[in-house]
Order: structure tokens, then sequence, then C-alpha cells
């Protein structure tokens, strides 16, 4: 966890510079067509770290998601991940990097079966690799007992698994995640954030964006507050719970 980070705002930060940086996003701008969202942002992830972005509904997290993997305009700046300049490349080239996403809604086939949809996960490859399927299965056996089931029969927490688990098919190095516990009951959303958790300790590094911020940055390493399409404050998930403005202005007092 990082101790010494310091927190930066929108007009005063400075850029960071990580030798180390698994991802790194410096001064993106982009949005949808013409209309630009991102403004300068700036945002890195070092493998094996989870990085959590919050921030006020409209403030562009799940547009942040969307650039890295390469969904949306990016008008200006640079994205690098695992030593590749991944700017202009477009997703289905992005996710033979290792990256994998799961998106908020529509994140699973519903017409194919829970063992179908894990098997479109290893798509890219020439056949299926059961080592990671049995790995998905493990991390989560409630899959394994409905293999057979249609996805779109499911509860939203278990697509949600489903979901992650099919983005895990090809072992990404990092793993973006669009709010896992949006639409969850609230006795699931420590499941599924301790289910998380687990992957990140096993080495796949995550980069999140959450509704629910105090859980989220209770458990990661790094946060980021998005406002208005810009960075607002950056700093270690327990200090910026701990920031006073940061509470009183995103975090509900």
């Amino acid at each position: 966890m990082e101790d010494d980070a310091e927190p930066v705002t929108g007009a005063n930060r400075e850029t960071r510079t990580w030798d180390d940086s698994l991802l790194a996003v410096r001064d993106l701008d982009a949005g949808y067509g013409d209309l630009q969202i991102l403004s300068d942002v700036d945002l890195d992830v070092r493998d094996g770290e989870y990085v959590t972005v919050v921030g006020p509904n409209g403030a562009g997290k799940s547009t942040v998601m969307k650039s890295v993997f390469g969904l949306t305009n990016r008008m200006a700046g640079t994205l690098t991940f695992a030593g590749s300049d991944i700017t202009t490349t477009p997703p289905e080239e992005i996710i033979h990097l290792g990256l994998g996403y799961v998106p908020q809604n529509d994140n699973v086939f519903t017409s194919l079966s829970v063992q179908e949809n894990l098997e479109m996960g290893a798509y890219i490859l020439d056949e299926v690799p059961q080592d990671a399927l049995e790995t998905v299965y493990d991390r989560f056996p409630i899959l394994r007992e409905r293999k057979d089931q249609q996805a779109g029969t499911m509860s939203g927490g278990q697509r949600q698994m489903l979901a992650m688990g099919r983005a895990l098919m090809l072992e990404p190095d990092l793993l973006l995640l669009d709010e896992p516990s949006a639409g969850l009951a609230p006795d699931l959303v420590d499941d599924m954030f301790d289910r998380i958790d687990r992957i990140n300790d096993d080495g796949t590094a995550v980069l999140m964006v959450e509704q629910n911020a105090k859980k989220a940055l209770r458990r990661c390493d790094r946060g980021y507050v998005l406002v208005d399409g810009q960075n607002r404050y950056e700093d270690a998930g327990d200090a910026l719970l701990a920031d006073q403005q940061v509470r009183q202005d995103f975090l509900g007092g």
C-alpha cells in the first residue's frame, strides 16, 4: 500500500512517473463521438496492485474503463499497458496483451449456458484451456454447480460471477471491473468484494470503478477520486477514507 502517496487535485497535481506501471494513463482526453467526457486524466496500476476509481455520478468513471479497453474516442493523451502503447489499439487486439474487462451491463451471453459463456472467454485461443476453466470453477463453485444452466436464468450476483469468470479465462495480468456490486443485494456485496480480493491475492492486478466507495476504498491499495472528468484526489485507499474533505465531499461524511 502506498502510504507516502500525496493527494492530488486537478489544478495543481504533478504527473507521476512510475517505471514499474503495468498500466499508465497520461493526460487522457476521451469521450463519445465529439462529446468529451474526460480531460487530462492520469492513472497508474502497477503489477499485482488493486486500484479503485470513485466519484459522483456522471464523473466519467466508466468512461475511464472503456477508454483503457479501447471503447471510446480517445482524443488526446497516451495509454501504455505492459510496455506496449495501446493509445490507438482496438479492443480485439488489447485482449491479446493480457487485459480483461467486465462491463457493468450486458456482460453475459444470456442464451448460452454457463460453460459456453466461459468457453467464449477463451475464443481467441485454439482450444479452451482446461486448467483455466478449473481455476474459474474453483473460484466460483456455484458456476460449476450450474454449468449447464442458461445464463439468462441466473440471479444478478451469479451473472456477475460468470462475467468475471469469463474474463479470467485468459488469465489476464489486469482485470477491469466496472461497478461489480451494482444491483446486488446488500448481503451479497461483501461476498463479491471478498472474491475480488482473492483474485487480486492470486496475482491479478485489479482496476475497479465502484459506486460503493467506502467499501471499495477499504480494500484497495490506492484510490482515485474523479470529478467532472478530471482527477481530483489520489492516495492510498485508507488515506482517502481518513481525509475529512474527501469524506465530506464524496463519501457522505
